[in-house]
């Protein structure tokens, strides 16, 4: 671009393609995202927002600087020219329209008339969807030194001896095995690839991590872990966390201990794995995880797809992540089926394993999941059939231990026969177990269905 064509600019005023700035600075970097978002458009640095030069300057090492500084935070190579008028040195940037997403520090920019403006969530997921899957971008010009290695060879060998992946012998350069698996775009390690086996995502991507937190009660906080590095890090970090933070016991089997969690282990794995794979990387909110005396608490942003509803969810479905690269990778590496059945399967482990069915709660944007290590709670006894007596019985044993047949007729107002025939129905249906067997000295306790236990 030659001195007249720069001065015609200048006559100009701010548009949709055009931009003055007085100085290098931040702001010129989102401009530059935004026109790489929209239609392409030029900058011109050393120009006040009334197209007066004011000059910059344009000395070798400082021209230089701001080169590297474009490449190094946006990852593109726009076209950069120092021009000399009247004395004084304007930097022209010309941006052409990327054909993939460009960020600036994780957030996306686009342009309005004369104004650069972050996307909301709303307009970067329509973005997205009309362009690429974030999972294949990359946001910068990540190095194979980034990858951690360990990861990688670990990854073959557990995939090649879960038979799902057979092809590689897991000698081969990691180049060689991002690009047959998907992870690179264009030569270029894409964001799965990274947030799959970067030796520290959390550089580009802070959100990209878990929390899990041990509450008392919804305000006091007994233990907190924030949980950094891969995906697979995560997954197996993310459960040692929640195990800490639960109770096991054990059962003594002949001459074999069997270890019986609060939870099963397979449910929470499914959970962890749930959390991770599905969520929205595009929104800067973590994977939070709240483990309580009597539940834990899953929560992720990115909810169910378009259309579909928890009745769907909880039906035969075909397979739908959100992030479908990541999820075929846990595929491979044999934590996930790829069948649609995670959630239909970690129901039936807690079913299995005498524990409710967990609470889910979706929309379009979110997904909470809530594992209850009580059985009896209110909902679960109401659908059983039992009683509103038999229910207050209940819940007065869960609270004192235990209850006798002359307490139940106080709590409930009712006769000593009626009393007599709900505690029966409770016996029967393998709710509580009778202590004594007649008398004063008879009293009734909750039942243990797991066998004799204790804690260690």
């Amino acid at each position: 671009m030659n001195k007249n064509e720069i001065l015609k600019l200048l006559d100009k005023e701010e548009n949709k393609k055009l931009e003055f700035k007085e100085r290098f600075s931040n702001g010129v970097l989102k401009t530059i995202s935004a026109f790489s978002n929209t239609s392409g458009g030029v900058v011109v640095v050393g120009v006040n927002n009334k197209g007066k030069i004011v000059g910059i300057d344009a000395d070798d090492k400082n021209y230089q600087k701001i080169i590297n500084k474009v490449i190094h935070k946006l990852g593109i190579t726009p076209n950069f020219e120092i021009v000399e008028i009247d004395g004084r040195f304007v930097l022209v940037i010309e941006v052409d329209r990327s054909h993939i997403p460009v960020s600036f520090e994780g957030r996306y920019y686009k342009r309005v008339g004369n104004t650069t403006r972050e996307m909301n969530f709303e307009e970067l997921k329509r973005f997205f969807q009309k362009d690429l899957r974030w999972e294949r971008l990359s946001e910068r010009d990540f190095k194979i030194d980034e990858i951690d290695e360990h990861s990688v060879r670990s990854f073959l060998r557990t995939a090649n001896a879960k038979g799902r992946l057979t092809v590689f012998n897991g000698n081969e350069p990691i180049k060689e095995v991002f690009e047959r698996l998907g992870l690179m775009e264009n030569g270029k390690i894409n964001n799965a690839g990274l947030l799959l086996f970067g030796k520290n995502p959390q550089k580009y991507f802070d959100h990209a991590r878990a929390r899990v937190v041990r509450l008392k009660d919804d305000i006091t906080i007994i233990g907190d872990r924030w949980i950094d590095g891969n995906l697979f890090v995560q997954f197996r970090e993310t459960e040692e966390t929640i195990k800490n933070f639960i109770n096991v016991q054990y059962e003594i089997k002949g001459f074999e201990r069997e270890d019986i969690w609060d939870y099963p282990l397979e449910a929470i794995r499914e959970a962890i794995a749930n959390a991770l794979l599905h969520r929205d990387y595009l929104r800067p909110i973590n994977v939070q995880i709240k483990v309580y005396d009597d539940k834990i608490w899953f929560y992720n942003v990115g909810g169910l797809p378009e259309e579909w509803n928890i009745e769907k969810l909880l039906s035969s479905h075909a397979s739908m992540p959100r992030n479908p690269k990541i999820f075929y990778i846990f595929y491979l590496a044999g934590i996930v089926e790829n069948v649609g059945s995670g959630i239909e399967r970690m129901m039936q482990t807690l079913k299995n394993a005498g524990l409710p069915e967990p609470k889910i709660e979706a929309n379009l944007n979110e997904f909470t999941l809530e594992f209850l290590k009580d059985i009896y709670t209110e909902e679960y006894l109401r659908k059983s059939g039992l009683n509103e007596r038999q229910i207050k019985a209940v819940m007065y044993v869960k609270e004192r231990g235990r209850i006798t047949n002359r307490e139940y007729q106080e709590i409930n107002k009712t006769t000593k026969k009626t009393a007599t025939r709900d505690l029966t129905g409770l016996v029967h249906l393998d709710i509580f177990e009778k202590i004594g067997t007649t008398g004063k000295g008879t009293s009734y306790i909750l039942k243990r269905h797991n066998g004799d236990k204790e804690d260690i």
